[in-house]
């Protein structure tokens, strides 16, 4: 009976400690640096979106025709 109790005990024990690690491993990195006193960065992903944005307003800018009078003031130039 001992035996038995043992094997259970141990396989639960072991059981706990994988899903633990499981659920550690993805963020040790994070956990580390709070760990350590560095916060997180904030989370904004609207500055993201608005930065996302302006890049592609730029692209079509860049790609727009040039109109014709800056066109001719280039080609005198």
């Amino acid at each position: 009976m001992a035996v038995i109790g043992l094997l259970v005990f141990t396989g639960a024990f072991a059981l706990s400690v994988a899903v633990i690690a499981m659920a550690v491993a993805p963020q040790w990195r994070r956990i580390l640096r709070l760990a350590f006193g560095r916060p997180d960065e904030a989370f904004t992903p609207l500055r993201t979106l608005a930065h996302a944005e302006r890049r592609i307003a730029v692209r079509r800018w860049a790609s727009a025709p040039i109109p014709a009078p800056i066109r001719r003031l280039r080609e005198v130039a």
